[in-house]
């Protein structure tokens, strides 16, 4: 393979594009190109190289052995990019800091927390990019990371900021209509919420040997905040965020004898991003939101 540096990176966007949809229409639509311009830069790609990169057929595009190797460098460059593109857009007296997280921390504890960082700095414009799979820092995939694991790269500035409760909750309604249960094995007879396919988020969590039995879960799904939800609809008792749950005046703590289990919440940015201003003050800001988000009642407004 014949390597050139005249390849534009419209044509690598294109083709990781085209990686991710299986498709020209689904790459045209992710990245608000036309299907014609997709197919031309996919061409234009495979001759510079001189290798194929798809092969086609009725269901769609096929990549190659070739176009799957080179998967990992595309989206090494697309991070580069935008990383490029918000150091930028400091230049002109805004700056942009991408956060990620996952759903649960995204959609249902930070919102507040970034409401109060936009307030205290309207210059910085914030993305959020939620996940539950731990974005890779190093490739600067986003600038800071909540994540609810210890940080194992190197090369990253990580603060522990203490622990999250988690523990099972159950809406007040429900619990009137089926009652407290007093142990487990009282527990097992509910309408338990949890898991449906993926145990990743249990596993190795220390939990009860009991909480890993096939079809345990009355109600299941692997998407945590459809779990939360389901709780909060009064379905059945299931975990959450001891802050989060403590929220919603109708959700009540169930003990039954569960074992005390908690999280550990890391705040994570990559060194060389130390000296930016805008995201020191972004990363000082939520730790301080998520210390007192950990210490108290979640209802109490975040940066206040």
């Amino acid at each position: 393979m014949r390597m050139t540096p005249s390849v534009p990176w419209d044509f690598y966007r294109s083709c990781l594009a085209v990686l991710r949809h299986g498709s020209l229409s689904g790459a045209a639509r992710s990245i608000g190109v036309t299907q014609p311009t997709i197919g031309r830069h996919i061409a234009s790609l495979e001759a510079l190289l001189g290798i194929p990169l798809f092969t086609r057929s009725p269901a769609g595009l096929n990549p190659t052995e070739a176009a799957e190797a080179l998967l990992p460098l595309f989206e090494t460059m697309e991070s580069a990019s935008l990383a490029l593109q918000r150091t930028a857009s400091s230049a002109s007296g805004r700056a942009t800091v991408r956060i990620t997280a996952s759903e649960v921390m995204g959609v249902r504890v930070l919102p507040p927390m970034l409401a109060g960082l936009r307030e205290e700095h309207p210059e910085i414009d914030i993305e959020l990019s939620l996940s539950n799979r731990l974005e890779d820092l190093l490739r600067h995939d986003a600038d800071i990371a909540v994540r609810m694991v210890r940080p194992a790269q190197q090369a990253l500035l990580a603060r522990q900021i203490g622990r999250v409760d988690i523990g099972l909750f159950a809406h007040r309604a429900y619990l009137a209509r089926h009652g407290m249960p007093r142990n487990i094995e009282e527990l097992r007879t509910h309408t338990l919420i949890g898991i449906d396919r993926d145990d990743s988020a249990i596993r190795g969590a220390g939990l009860p040997d009991f909480m890993h039995e096939p079809g345990l879960f009355a109600f299941r799904s692997d998407n945590q905040l459809a779990q939360i939800a389901a709780v909060e609809a009064g379905i059945g008792i299931g975990g959450t965020q001891a802050p989060l749950a403590r929220s919603n005046p109708d959700l009540v703590a169930v003990d039954a004898g569960f074992p005390p289990f908690s999280l550990e919440v890391w705040l994570v940015m990559h060194e060389d991003l130390r000296e930016s201003k805008a995201v020191r003050a972004a990363f000082d800001y939520l730790a301080g939101a998520l210390t007192r988000y950990l210490a108290g009642p979640a209802r109490q407004k975040a940066g206040a």
